[in-house]
C-alpha cells in the first residue's frame, strides 16, 4: 500500500496553490496601502487647522506619521516578500523587496 507521503501534488494542485496565495498576498498589501493612505488622509486634516487662530505664520510641529506609516508599510511588504522567497515564488519575491526598497526610499525622503 502506497504512503500518501510519497504522492507528488499535481500540476493543477500546485498552481491553484499558488494562485491563492498571491491573491491574499496582494489582498493584504492593498488593505495596508489603504490604511496607509485612510491615516495620513486623517492626520492631514487634522493639521489644516493648526495655525488657524494664529496672526503671525507659524510652523507646525514635525509630524512622524509619514515616515512611521512608509515604514511599517515597507516592513509588511519585504516581510511578504521573504515569505515569498522562502516558499519558492522566486519572481513574486522578488517584485515585493523591489517594491520594499521602494517604500523605504520613500518614507526615508519624508524624513526631512
Amino acid at each position: 500500500m502506497p504512503e500518501h507521503a510519497d504522492e507528488q501534488p499535481s500540476a493543477g494542485k500546485d498552481a491553484l496553490t499558488a494562485g491563492c496565495l498571491l491573491l491574499l498576498v496582494l489582498v493584504a498589501d492593498v488593505a495596508a496601502g489603504f490604511l496607509v493612505v485612510l491615516l495620513l488622509a486623517v492626520r492631514g486634516l487634522g493639521r489644516m487647522d493648526a495655525c488657524a487662530g494664529q496672526t503671525a505664520p507659524c510652523a507646525p510641529p514635525t509630524d512622524w506619521a509619514p515616515l512611521l506609516c512608509f515604514g511599517a508599510l515597507a516592513l509588511a511588504v519585504g516581510v511578504t516578500g521573504v515569505l515569498l522567497l522562502r516558499l519558492g515564488h522566486r519572481f513574486t519575491g522578488a517584485v515585493q523587496l523591489v517594491l520594499c526598497v521602494v517604500l523605504a526610499g520613500h518614507a526615508l525622503g519624508m524624513w526631512s
